[in-house]
């Protein structure tokens, strides 16, 4: 893994960073990624003295200094925090010691084969358990299957601690909702579902959580909790997945999808609008519906009706690369071998800098492989490396190239100028259409 959630248990021959030698934590967020520190911003403003831990040192030195790497936590938001309510960082798991509770934010992806790895979180779970005390308040909220914080973590933490679960500490599981780049549902607002091993251990967690969010939901267990954020993310995959099915449909038909998705939305009751385009991305929802699928085995059970969500939407880069190819075929006389293509955002949604698991780094290397040249603008993204490629950002000069394929609508982007100065363009976000354009230069999902 790479960028903001790549991070992984204390090793003992990392440096250190000094935290204050007199410094007094409440609360100790493992992992300072796209959870971690939002979750750090919102206990902090709500007057908790709290700490970062991360075992990579010049990230720690970049939060020591309030500078943020996180798009949702501004620069002079995260130098306030330091300068004004306390917040710490360091490299040093023994900064856990004096903490009342303990938070895992720690990302949790998948083997190649498409198997739960959870050994980050588990060797942090190591390194915990070897400073956990009496009265500690443990809580993971890295996504991952059901069972994980009763059979996975709670082991490793008795067996470091010499402690046992729910007589001398507590151990929940709270789901991160993080949407990045949201303004409306944010860490604070979004109800937290906390489920405990026990009922003490449920209530202490929500007497954490409460102290800093708005509400808390409460379940019966950890592996409840652990059950909802997968639903959640397995609801959007299946929807997405029905209509990127029904987008091939509508192209053979010759319906246009976008037309037919916004006339349903008018539908005041029964249905919720799902958007096609050129697959999943994110941390979450590419991943987290595989989780299920591999402990449903356990149990001697197909999740078929998920798993064929996620054959189609694994598909959408390889049937948008046909479509482009169509378009260069019928709209330019070009084949995609040889031709400059520009491909517009690489981030997985539209005004953010995560590029984890984005379709357009697949759709990107499928054109390349069939012999494009390509090239991408991305006014969030200046560079990325994955799976063999290491592009940067060109200038937007849509008239270089062959044809201009929007993979992220992005808002910043004048959609009516770059149709004027394209030669063909490949709108797989229907930018164009939201816009009000039409011209027969512009090729749709």
């Amino acid at each position: 893994m790479s960028g903001p959630e790549a991070t992984s248990a204390a090793d003992p021959s990392a440096a250190t960073a000094d935290v204050g030698a007199t410094a007094r934590y409440e609360l100790a967020i493992v992992g300072a990624g796209y959870v971690g520190v939002p979750l750090a911003q919102v206990f902090a403003e709500a007057g908790r003295k709290v700490v970062l831990v991360d075992v990579d040192a010049a990230r720690v030195a970049r939060l020591q200094r309030g500078d943020s790497y996180i798009e949702d936590v501004p620069p002079e938001r995260l130098l306030r925090l330091v300068e004004e309510h306390g917040l710490g960082a360091t490299t040093d798991y023994d900064v856990l010691r004096d903490v009342d509770a303990i938070l895992i934010a720690l990302p949790t992806p998948l083997t190649r084969q498409r198997e739960p790895d959870l050994s980050i979180v588990l060797d942090a779970g190591a390194e915990i358990g070897k400073r956990l005390r009496h009265g500690q308040l443990v809580v993971l909220e890295s996504t991952t299957y059901p069972g994980t914080t009763r059979e996975e973590l709670l082991p490793i933490l008795e067996r470091e601690s010499g402690l046992v679960a729910g007589r001398d500490f507590h151990l929940a599981f709270s789901p991160e909702r993080v949407d990045p780049g949201r303004v409306d549902w944010t860490t604070k607002t979004v109800p937290k579902v906390v489920g405990g091993i026990d009922d003490a251990s449920t209530e202490a967690a929500a007497a954490l959580y409460l102290s800093a969010v708005d509400e808390v939901h409460r379940v019966s267990s950890p592996d409840a909790a652990e059950l909802t954020k997968l639903l959640e993310n397995i609801f959007r995959s299946v929807n997405i997945a029905l209509v990127n099915e029904l987008a091939q449909l509508c192209d053979r038909m010759g319906i246009d999808i976008w037309e037919v998705v916004d006339a349903a939305a008018t539908k005041p009751f029964g249905f919720m609008p799902f958007q096609p385009g050129p697959g999943l991305g994110g941390h979450c929802i590419p991943i987290d519906p595989f989780y299920l699928t591999w402990k449903a085995r356990e149990f001697d059970f197909s999740t078929r009706f998920i798993e064929l969500a996620g054959e189609v939407n694994q598909n959408m880069p390889y049937y948008c690369r046909s479509r482009i190819s169509q378009a260069l075929n019928h709209g330019a006389r070009k084949s995609v071998a040889g031709a400059r293509i520009l491909v517009l955002g690489v981030a997985y949604k539209s005004d953010i800098a995560d590029w984890r698991e984005s379709p357009a780094v697949k759709v990107i290397a499928l054109l390349q492989k069939a012999g494009a040249n390509v090239a991408y603008h991305d006014p969030h993204v200046p560079s990325f490396a994955a799976d063999g490629l290491a592009l940067e950002s060109v200038p937007l000069e849509p008239a270089a190239y062959d044809a201009v394929v929007i993979a992220t609508a992005h808002s910043g982007v004048d959609y009516a100028r770059l149709v004027a100065d394209s030669s063909l363009v490949v709108d797989l976000r229907n930018a164009t259409g939201r816009a009000g354009i039409s011209s027969e230069k512009v090729w749709k999902l």
